[in-house]
């Protein structure tokens, strides 16, 4: 799963319909991240804790992430690309099942984590297929394709998950996301090529960027910034409807336009993210 394994490449092949289906899988993972802030009050209810507690269904998700990424890239390092990209999907449909029908907090709770487990895998290794897809100078464009569905995911998919979950019930919610995940396995299953079988990495020299101090410090920076911003996100539900009475629509069109603003914000320009991708790409080849 490094970036020196062979390649799912179409000679001559579009890349549209792979890049549609990493993007539907970002957009299945953005909505599951972020719906069950936006249910808090409603998922604490029903199962019966108060909010601060339900509020530890979002660290469980953060924490599946921290270990899930490494945990899962060495686990499928020896995969095709296609077959860990279905394998990551496949425990990220798993579960959104059991958050569906989790029949107590402490089940919850543990169904999030076991959810969270694909999140950073699925991007690394997804970012990594979707420039193998493309010429070198449209590289950036198309891992910009996958990370789409994320960024939908946000103004879309989001809201839509927490109306549902207000309306219909939040179990509801996971069973349409866990929905999502079938939609991105069968899309994955029916675009991209099988390919080779992947090789295990050099796990010292994949662990010695973290002894760089410009590594460190963008760790750092990226924790705070991310720290600051679950810390708002997580209990912006309750806090609305404490502080304004705000209805479950309301607090959806709410997040849906902050999320926009953050979009609108972030004009990302093609041929200088070109420029920072190559540059990663050629920090990790030097590794």
């Amino acid at each position: 799963m490094n970036s020196t394994t062979s390649s799912p490449s179409r000679p001559g092949g579009s890349a549209a319909l792979p890049l549609l289906a990493l993007a539907a899988g970002a957009f299945g993972i953005g909505t599951t991240e972020f719906s069950p802030m936006g249910l808090l009050p409603v998922i604490a209810d029903g199962v019966h804790v108060s909010i601060p507690q339900a509020g530890m269904l979002i660290s469980a998700y953060a924490i599946g992430v921290m270990v899930g990424a490494p945990l899962m890239t060495l686990l499928l390092a020896r995969w095709s690309h296609r077959s860990a990209l279905i394998a990551l999907m496949s425990i990220f449909t798993i579960g959104n099942l059991l958050s569906a029908v989790a029949p107590d907090y402490t089940t919850l709770l543990l169904a999030r984590l076991v959810t969270s487990l694909n999140h950073g895998a699925f991007f690394g290794l997804g970012s990594v297929v979707a420039a193998s897809l493309v010429p070198r100078e449209k590289q950036a464009s198309a891992v910009a394709t996958m990370f789409m569905g994320l960024t939908i995911a946000n103004v879309g998919g989001v809201p839509a998950a927490t109306w549902l979950g207000q309306m219909i019930g939040w179990r509801m919610s996971f069973a349409a996301t866990a929905a999502l995940g079938l939609i991105a396995i069968a899309g994955l299953l029916a675009a991209l090529p099988k390919g080779a079988a992947g090789k295990m990495p050099n796990l010292r020299a994949e662990l010695s960027v973290l002894t760089r101090p410009v590594v460190l410090g963008a760790l750092g920076t990226t924790v705070l910034g991310a720290g600051a911003m679950f810390t708002l996100y997580t209990y912006v539900a309750p806090t609305l409807e404490h502080l304004t009475g705000a209805t479950p629509r309301r607090r959806a069109d709410r997040r849906g336009g902050t999320r926009a603003g953050r979009i609108a914000d972030d004009p990302a320009p093609p041929r200088a993210g070109r420029r920072a991708f190559v540059s990663t790409r050629r920090s990790a080849r030097r590794r």
